[in-house]
């Protein structure tokens, strides 16, 4: 706390050093720029999601709800309750259920903007379903542009899935990307500006706290009976009593006798200090928007965009989670039917989610009501099926 009051009475006048005359112009420049962290998928995972809490939060506010969505499979004429690729997704291979295999495609396009799927098959339906991590697959185009394999690369050594006639061993699922043909955008590349600025004000406030960063206060020597400066006695004698009586948190609140001309004058946080807190959370909210999450979901002050947490919860999964997660079923849906031949649909059951469950109701009850539809019209408006298993 004390450690700008120590100096070295011995210390040699350093010796006088030559510079280039545009040596000042060149360090002013650099120390003019600003330093980003690297834009790659690790570096950004790590930086966006392993060390910032808003980046973290809201991927997994994301993933696990979409993940949690009931899901319904059914063809062009009948909702199935019990389907071997129901079977398939509820249990896709030793080490994972359902919602863990979901989670992982979703985490995946959250943090890199690509999911890969692979498929343990020999013939008709996989027996196998596994989340290959994003940072360690490269896409291999053919003449056309297209792709004609996939490299998986770990620890030097890598395998190749080569796309040939039949079904592709790989689902690659990606977001939108409008400069790049192959890849998709990720949310923490929109947000990475937004994520440097909040680690960095993060790692401001902790240096405040550990090393000082501006003291509370500075004592003022008066220059007492003519002296214009304080001994080598006087000085050391001040420092250890500082640093024995007013230093750790066992000594907080304790009063300083002041002597010998000695004066305190308190310093407090100049106002550029204070809208360090500000910057903070309007970076936080950057990041928060970035995702698609509402800010006040995720605890960040200063938000009142909706009236209350269950509009903002409603608007969460009617704007955020309910797109990514059709993207991803009907992505799944038409990659297995090439397996099994058929053509199945995949998609979350709204009648099932808490968060809609006003607005479905008023839409039962708004098409229920219509009698100039057809059974089978109401059906078709309300995404279910010409027909029940069991029906006649």
């Amino acid at each position: 706390m004390f450690q700008f009051l120590k100096r070295d009475s011995a210390a040699p006048a350093p010796d006088e050093v030559k510079a280039s005359a545009a040596g000042a112009v060149i360090a002013f420049q650099s120390g003019g720029r600003a330093v980003w962290s690297p834009r790659d998928a690790v570096s950004l995972t790590r930086s966006g999601f392993a060390a910032n809490p808003v980046g973290f939060r809201a991927v997994r506010l994301i993933s696990e709800a979409a993940a949690a969505l009931p899901l319904v499979l059914q063809d062009h004429e009948r909702r199935f309750q019990s389907h071997p690729v129901l079977a398939l997704l509820a249990r896709p291979n030793a080490m994972q259920g359902r919602a863990a295999l979901l989670e992982a495609i979703y985490g995946q396009i959250l943090l890199t903007g690509n999911a890969y799927i692979e498929a343990v098959a020999e013939a008709g339906l996989p027996v196998e379903l596994h989340v290959l991590r994003s940072d360690r697959m490269s896409l291999i185009p053919g003449a056309d542009g297209w792709p004609v394999a996939y490299d998986y690369a770990v620890g030097g050594k890598a395998h190749r899935f080569t796309l040939g006639q039949g079904p592709s061993s790989i689902c690659h699922i990606k977001s939108f990307h409008p400069q790049d043909d192959h890849y998709g955008l990720s949310p923490l590349q929109a947000a990475a500006t937004a994520i440097d600025v909040h680690n960095a004000a993060s790692h401001w406030s902790k240096a405040l706290l550990d090393n000082a960063a501006r003291p509370s206060g500075a004592i003022v020597y008066r220059g007492a009976d003519g002296q214009a400066a304080m001994s080598q006695d006087q000085y050391d004698r001040l420092l250890a009593e500082m640093e024995s009586q007013h230093q750790g948190a066992r000594n907080a609140g304790r009063p300083m006798l002041l002597e010998g001309g000695l004066d305190w004058k308190p310093m407090g946080f100049s106002p550029s200090d204070m809208e360090f807190q500000k910057t903070k959370e309007a970076a936080a909210r950057e990041i928060a928007m970035a995702f698609g999450v509402p800010p006040m979901m995720l605890g960040i002050p200063g938000d009142a965009t909706y009236a209350n947490y269950q509009e903002a919860n409603r608007a969460f999964y009617r704007l955020t989670v309910l797109p990514l997660a059709a993207r991803v079923t009907g992505a799944l849906a038409a990659w297995i039917s090439d397996f099994t031949n058929e053509t199945i649909d995949l998609r979350p059951d709204l009648d099932l989610i808490p968060a809609l469950s006003a607005e479905r109701e008023a839409q039962w009850r708004r098409i229920g009501e219509a009698g100039f539809l057809t059974d089978a019209e109401k059906r078709a408006l309300l995404g279910l099926p010409s027909l029940e298993v069991g029906d006649e």
